[in-house]
């Protein structure tokens, strides 16, 4: 069979039978792999004037939704996946990593942005900035969708999630991709997005599939375009480095394979349980997806006085590990992606041989389970040993065979540890192993310059860590030098990756109306009707009330005490006050916070359902008995929320920003509080 490519909206088959690609385990022909054919302007034609305006008259809001649909579908056919995902030689293991994982990140990043996100087609970062001292100008920060496509050139070793994880964010964004797999597994990411396209929950335009080779796509690329890459570092390298990108600036993320090491803390004995942990850690990684992940553990650095502890717990380990069909009961680990790949691992192995001792595997001699499997391209677990590993030129800190492989190295100090790490110049992960805090805290700050990513693992965390070699949609997967310098996933940092940050400048009122959020000293406008009795579509940002005054006393101050039991000097001891920094006795700050609330509350049962939260809290100057206090309520921000099935009403989060001013006008305390509030358009 053919492998196609969907663009413009249609499946196109190259006429070309293209690269065969095979069988991991039995070496029978999959598929034909050719983008011949493809009219590459077109492509990016296409997504740029259909897929563009699709998704950017959508919120954010309604983009997200669209993933959680789409993750919802992609589950129901995922056993179709795993049967096509099969000719790789993944293990259900392997299967659980690259398509569970990947449609799990589509659910991850829908609810995140729902979350973190207003329901609006841009993004508000930060406060507003003042730029006048009598604040008639200021500034705000927005983040608004790049008007190109972003194009995904993944690699071969997770083609679901390796595609999923990308465009998650850059459609939540408002951004169409173009996804360009690695072309040994491009039939997994192939019947992927045919499930998507059946779906039809994407609109037109915004999820493009080039199957086979690039040819001129980067020639054709603009600067509102995007472009992520993961894979070799080389690859990574020449492509960063293409004369359009370079001369048109065109952002460029890459995440790239690196020596990831996992380290031993000095202070662990053979008999503790981080001692196992650490083998387990190592094995793992070695033998998940036949060790082929840009987050495999390929140093592994052990103090010198555990070095044959270590070996001998490693081989004792492997020895277990079952190589084979994965399709036959109580295999573990199945074989790399080809045969091809299995002569890069071989020969890369044979290189660091030059300076390293091979204490397990590294040859053909390995039992091999199922009628099915062909040797062609299985490759033994590999252990090697660096037995001077100080030689920063060394292959040992260069080379890396992209399979089941790692090189044990030995230190004598923390010293030693910390420079063998930084001799990978750059990884995505590496792990420290150890109960020790101060040991911890020394290889932590030290080893950070060098990666993306840390886990520390000891006893405490073991059974809910989730390893060293699996990213996370809420954390950072990428890293600096050989790593690529690039940064996937880290929750919301990868939709604005999409997003054009952008600072706008004017007076408050301005920038109110643009950004939908009131910001300080712009014009605020008030009605009859007491925010508190209208519905959530009612209520206008800037809309504001000011309550009426209140003077502090001495029993209010006592009371709050006796009731809150805060009797903290600076309410109550006179003396002590008169001494300290407020030179009086003062109200609690949150007798403010209460006082207020009773001030702008309207008690009767109506529109808002409840306090939601309270944020951004500063107390500014104090408040002492006699001062009279005044509160500003004024409508900062809308959220509209979706109604779930067992909601009775149809909600939104109303965000207030709340002023107390003393009776010199002066600001004591300012706040946000969220409530809920009951919407009647749904």
């Amino acid at each position: 069979m053919k492998t196609a490519s969907y663009i413009g909206g249609n499946w196109f088959y190259s006429e070309e039978e293209g690269r065969a690609v095979y069988d991991a385990v039995s070496g029978v022909r999959v598929a034909g792999v050719s983008s011949a054919g493809v009219d590459f302007p077109e492509v990016l034609r296409f997504g740029r004037e259909v897929g563009v305006p699709a998704l950017q008259a959508m919120t954010l809001h309604e983009r997200a939704a669209l993933l959680k649909q789409l993750a919802l579908y992609l589950t129901s056919r995922k056993k179709e996946f795993y049967k096509i995902s099969d000719h790789t030689g993944a293990t259900a293991g392997d299967h659980r990593i690259d398509i569970d994982g990947g449609i799990g990140t589509l659910f991850a990043y829908s609810s995140l942005a729902r979350r973190e996100f207003a329901n609006q087609r841009f993004i508000v970062e930060g406060p507003a900035e003042r730029l006048s001292a009598d604040n008639s100008f200021s500034a705000r920060h927005i983040l608004v969708p790049r008007l190109g496509v972003s194009v995904h050139i993944n690699a071969f070793n997770f083609p679901c999630w390796g595609m999923l994880e990308k465009i998650a964010p850059s459609l939540i964004a408002g951004v169409p991709v173009v996804v360009k797999p690695a072309t040994d597994t491009a039939y997994v990411t192939e019947a992927v997005v045919k499930a998507i396209v059946e779906s039809e929950i994407l609109p037109p335009g915004s999820l493009q599939l080039i199957c086979g080779s690039t040819g001129d796509l980067l020639d054709h690329l603009l600067e509102q375009d995007v472009v992520t890459f993961t894979g070799s570092a080389s690859t990574g390298q020449k492509l960063c480095n293409h004369p359009n990108i370079v001369r048109r600036r065109i952002p460029f993320n890459m995440e790239a394979d690196s020596l990831n090491c996992c380290v031993l803390g000095a202070s662990v004995a053979d008999t503790d349980p981080e001692f196992g942990l650490f083998i387990n850690e190592v094995v793992r990684e070695m033998t998940a997806k036949a060790g082929q992940k840009c987050t495999a553990i390929r140093r592994v650095l052990v103090p010198a006085s555990k070095v044959e502890a270590v070996i001998s717990a490693l081989r004792e380990r492997l020895q277990k590990v079952v190589i084979g069909d994965p399709a036959v009961d109580g295999v573990t680990m199945g074989p790399l992606v080809s045969a091809s790949q299995k002569q890069d691992v071989s020969s890369c192995v044979n290189a660091l041989r030059e300076v390293c001792e091979c204490l397990i595997g590294g040859d053909e001699s390995f039992d091999l389970v199922g009628d099915n499997a062909i040797p062609a391209a299985f490759y033994p677990p590999t252990v090697l040993l660096c037995k001077e590993p100080m030689d920063e030129q060394s292959p040992a800190h260069s080379l890396e065979a992209f399979g089941p492989v790692t090189t044990i190295m030995p230190y004598n100090s923390t010293e030693e540890a910390v420079t063998l790490v930084s001799y990978g110049r750059g990884s995505l992960v590496s792990s420290v192993v150890s109960a020790d805090q101060e040991e911890v805290a020394e290889f932590v700050l030290r080893m950070a310059p060098y990666h993306g990513r840390l886990l520390v693992l000891n006893r405490d965390c073991a059974e809910s860590s989730t390893g060293h070699g699996s990213p996370l949609p809420q954390l950072v997967h990428g890293g600096p030098g050989r790593a690529g310098g690039g940064e996937e996933l880290g929750g919301v940092r990868a939709v604005k990756h999409y997003m054009q940050r952008t600072s706008v400048q004017g007076n408050p009122t301005m920038l109110m109306a643009i950004t939908r959020e009131y910001s300080p000293g712009a014009r605020t406008t008030s009605t009859d009707i007491h925010p508190f009795r209208k519905h959530f579509e009612d209520l206008q940002v800037g809309e504001s009330l000011l309550t009426y005054r209140r003077t502090v006393t001495e029993a209010d101050i006592v009371n709050f005490g006796c009731l809150s039991g805060d009797h903290f000097y600076a309410h109550f001891d006179e003396l002590a006050a008169s001494e300290s920094l407020f030179g009086k006795r003062v109200a609690h700050g949150y007798f403010l916070i209460s006082a207020a609330a009773g001030m702008f509350v309207e008690p009767s049962p109506g529109p808002v359902l409840a306090n939601y939260g309270l944020e951004n809290l500063r107390f500014i100057e104090p408040v002492g008995i006699g001062d009279t206090i005044q509160a500003r309520l004024t409508v900062k921000q809308k959220i509209e929320k979706d109604k779930r099935p067992d909601d009775k009403e149809a909600t939104g989060v109303v965000v207030w920003d709340v002023q107390i001013m003393n009776q010199r006008g002066e600001l004591c305390a300012h706040y946000d509080i969220l409530t809920l509030v009951v919407r009647r358009d749904a």
